[in-house]
This record gives structure tokens, C-alpha cells and sequence, in this order.
């Protein structure tokens, strides 16, 4: 089953890539990183590790920030 977050997620990678008109296949040659791998995060069902995820966010021209959480969420 998928998850929200990683969903959530995904779908502004995708974006972030559409954006600049790179095809999967691209942005997974260009972070070094499987197309099926790209395709999972996209999809939100792959989990990906914080390095697969930074060399990702690396070529999008993107940045991981942390924030606390809201007791609610």
C-alpha cells in the first residue's frame, strides 16, 4: 500500500520533472538511479533512502527541509 507522505511527495518530483521537461528515463540517468525506482517514487509506492532522494532532488534543482510537527498531523 502506498503512503500519503511518500505520495505526496512523488507527485512533486513529478511535477518539479514535468516542469523542466525531463522524461523519467532522463532524470534517472542523470541521478544515477534506476527508472523503476524513479517511476516508484513518482507512483508513491518506493520508499526511498535519503540518498537516492537527494541525488533526485540534486538534479530537479530541489532542497529537503525538515520541520517540526504540528500536534494534529
Amino acid at each position: 500500500m502506498c503512503q500519503t507522505e511518500i505520495s505526496s511527495l512523488g507527485k512533486q518530483i513529478a511535477e518539479r520533472r514535468k516542469e523542466l521537461n525531463i522524461s523519467q528515463a532522463d532524470l534517472a540517468e542523470m541521478s544515477e538511479v534506476s527508472l523503476r525506482t524513479v517511476n516508484g517514487i513518482e507512483s508513491g509506492c518506493t520508499n526511498p533512502s535519503v540518498k537516492v532522494l537527494f541525488k533526485i532532488l540534486q538534479v530537479l534543482g530541489l532542497v529537503f527541509t525538515l520541520k517540526e510537527r504540528v500536534a494534529h498531523e
